[in-house]
């Protein structure tokens, strides 16, 4: 859902007097709760005395165990995710590509296909690195910069966040 999206909804259901909205769609979840009325200003807002907005999102492909994030409303980007030991410390030795998009990683167009790359393997700017699945879109991932692949940080048809580091390339 892109930002614009979100803003259009967020207008209607602030028109509707809508006190509770929730959305699921496939992996994605999303959940507005609006406090009571400060002012009569008619915002979405928090129990607390504050004018900005609670959402509560999950990527999971669990719908029973959702991960949250708040955020305003003026801001609807996906939380930073936290980085692992492993990831920040292979991080000095190469560029990290980083995912562009919340979704699912594949290291190759099929099951039975091989991957795109592997460790060792030298890549050139542009070249794809693998593919990432949002909303049964399949999104090829290039490098931005040549080198050699020093590290593969995600297992294959694993959930990646975004801003997650997705290879080191040296």
């Amino acid at each position: 859902m892109n930002p614009d999206d979100l803003k259009q909804m967020l207008d209607a259901l602030k028109a509707a007097d809508v006190r509770e909205f929730s959305l699921q769609t496939g992996s994605f979840s999303l959940d507005l709760k609006r406090g009571p009325q400060a002012g009569g200003g008619g915002t979405f807002a928090p129990s607390a005395p504050q004018a900005q907005p609670t959402f509560e999102t999950a990527f999971d492909s669990a719908p029973t165990a959702p991960a949250s994030t708040s955020a305003p409303a003026s801001e609807a980007t996906p939380a930073a995710p936290a980085a692992s030991a492993p990831a920040a410390l292979a991080a000095a030795s190469g560029a990290p590509v980083k995912a562009p998009i919340v979704g699912t990683f594949y290291a190759s167009s099929s099951p039975d296909a091989a991957p795109y790359v592997k460790v060792g393997d030298t890549v050139t700017a542009g070249q794809i690195l693998c593919i990432i699945e949002a909303m049964k879109l399949m999104n090829e991932i290039e490098a931005e910069a040549g080198g050699v692949v020093r590290e593969i940080l995600v297992k294959n048809a694993e959930p990646v966040e975004y801003g997650q580091t997705l290879f080191l390339i040296e």
